[in-house]
């Protein structure tokens, strides 16, 4: 049986094994789908999970409970060995081995792209993964409890002072979705107002959200400035050591959260696979997603999609002759993956991938949004619900669509859910403070000084 080897399990890995689960028919191929992690991670949402929006958990599918058919392996995938047809899996408990396989399918996604500013990679945090959302939220809820203890002052501006670096679509939509969880809260803290909190948003580019018009990002602009959050526009980070913001324009301010979502860059498992790469660091690939060389030729057995791969994009629209590294097109790769996989299996030529992109929806707060396609726009709360209907419905899985609704309902009527629960990345803190432990063992008494021994004689009568 032709073993078919998926490198990854994001969008495009969870959607290619999906289908072939529905394509393949039983004994034609046996799928293997390896990933670190046991979820599959819908990215659209984590703005709306770092504002208390959505139940963490529910943007995130489970790969074993819908994934029936296929072997799911959670470790790492460290070397690709295409020559000789294995790859190498690391778990984080045991001892790496070799999987051998016919068909490699590499969809291992991307990665966040920072550069060598001081003090980033120390005091930044990130919006790739569920478990960053999650931190984003409860470093802002913690901060509000924290500042609401002090007087006005430099650590109390320190605590309200929120940084976004980036201003594509996952940068503006955490940045508006901060920004409307900040106000939420100050009517739990009366203590503190609007103007204690403080949002900066940089940007390296003249313009934000490239996706949409240029007059539809100057409304989103002035969105933001009207609702308090300030956006730095041709404008660089320098430093950010000690949680001190340096920017390029010589202005200076302390800040206690950092996100970075300025770009991301292919999964650096490609560094050690021995399959073509472009300048880029991606996987090298044609139009029906099968790999090929600088020469245009196909590498036998490898495939390549989602944002790991520089696919190329038919309509001409793509930045660069390629697709855009988001979720819609993903998505559709992995199914059109499937398809050809199955297809050549029995002998049938692969499709091309071709997709007119259906236009951007964006949501940056509580009833704020942006919807663009072609030279329609449509603005604010419209725009809001049209955001929440298309991603509640494109998250996978029906289970997961009414665990997404029921919550925005649940929320409608009883607000967002304000508790932290920092607490849990030291989970035995407090089991710890007051644990009983045995008392240390008591020194040995010197020995007492030995008397001599008496003999005891008795008389005979």
């Amino acid at each position: 049986m032709p073993k078919i080897l998926i490198v990854g399990g994001g969008y495009a890995g969870f959607y290619t094994a999906l289908k072939l689960e529905k394509w393949l028919r039983p004994g034609e191929a046996q799928v293997t789908m390896v990933d670190p992690l046991p979820y599959m991670t819908y990215q659209p949402f984590l703005p709306e999970v770092a504002a208390g929006s959505i139940e963490p958990r529910h943007a995130v599918v489970s790969q074993r409970r819908h994934l029936k058919y296929t072997n799911v392996i959670t470790a790492k995938v460290t070397e690709i060995n295409h020559a000789t047809k294995t790859a190498t899996i690391t778990p984080e408990v045991g001892d790496p081995w070799l999987e051998e396989y016919d068909q490699v399918v590499v969809t291992a996604g991307s990665v966040s792209r920072t550069f060598p500013i001081p003090g980033v990679a120390d005091e930044a945090i990130g919006l790739k993964n569920i478990e960053e959302a999650i931190a984003v939220r409860d470093r802002i809820l913690t901060n509000f409890a924290k500042a609401a203890n002090l007087p006005a002052g430099r650590e109390r501006d320190r605590l309200l002072t929120f940084v976004v670096v980036g201003g594509g679509f996952a940068g503006i939509e955490v940045f508006g979705e901060m920004r409307s969880l900040a106000s939420a809260l100050l009517r739990y803290y009366p203590n503190l107002t609007f103007d204690d909190t403080t949002f900066h948003l940089i940007e390296a580019m003249g313009r934000i959200m490239p996706e949409v018009s240029h007059k539809t990002s100057l409304w989103v602009l002035k969105n933001l400035a009207q609702r308090g959050a300030q956006v730095h526009l041709d404008t660089q980070l320098t430093s950010a050591v000690g949680g001190v913001i340096e920017l390029s324009t010589g202005e200076t301010f302390e800040s206690d959260t950092i996100v970075w979502t300025a770009g991301v860059m292919a999964n650096p498992v490609l560094r050690n696979t021995d399959l073509p790469t472009e300048e880029r660091g991606r996987l090298r690939v044609q139009a029906d997603l099968r790999v090929v060389n600088e020469d245009g030729s196909i590498v036998p057995d490898a495939w390549g999609a989602g944002d790991v791969a520089a696919v190329p994009d038919l309509t001409g629209k793509g930045v660069g002759g390629y697709t855009v590294p988001n979720a819609q097109h993903a998505v559709r790769q992995g199914k059109l993956l499937a398809k050809n996989i199955a297809g050549s299996l029995r002998g049938e030529a692969p499709a091309e991938y071709y997709h007119e992109n259906l236009g951007a929806v964006a949501s940056f707060g509580l009833g704020e949004g942006v919807f663009q396609s072609g030279k329609i726009a449509i603005k604010g709360l419209p725009a809001w619900f049209m955001h929440r209907g298309y991603h509640g419905l494109a998250i996978p899985m029906w289970e997961r669509k009414i665990r997404v609704f029921t919550n925005w309902i649940l929320n409608f009527f009883l607000r967002r859910d304000i508790v932290s629960i920092a607490a849990r990345e030291q989970p035995r803190v407090a089991f710890e403070t007051f644990a009983s432990r045995p008392r240390p063992a008591a020194p040995e008494a010197a020995a007492a000084p030995q008397e001599p021994a008496r003999v005891k004689v008795s008389a005979r009568s």
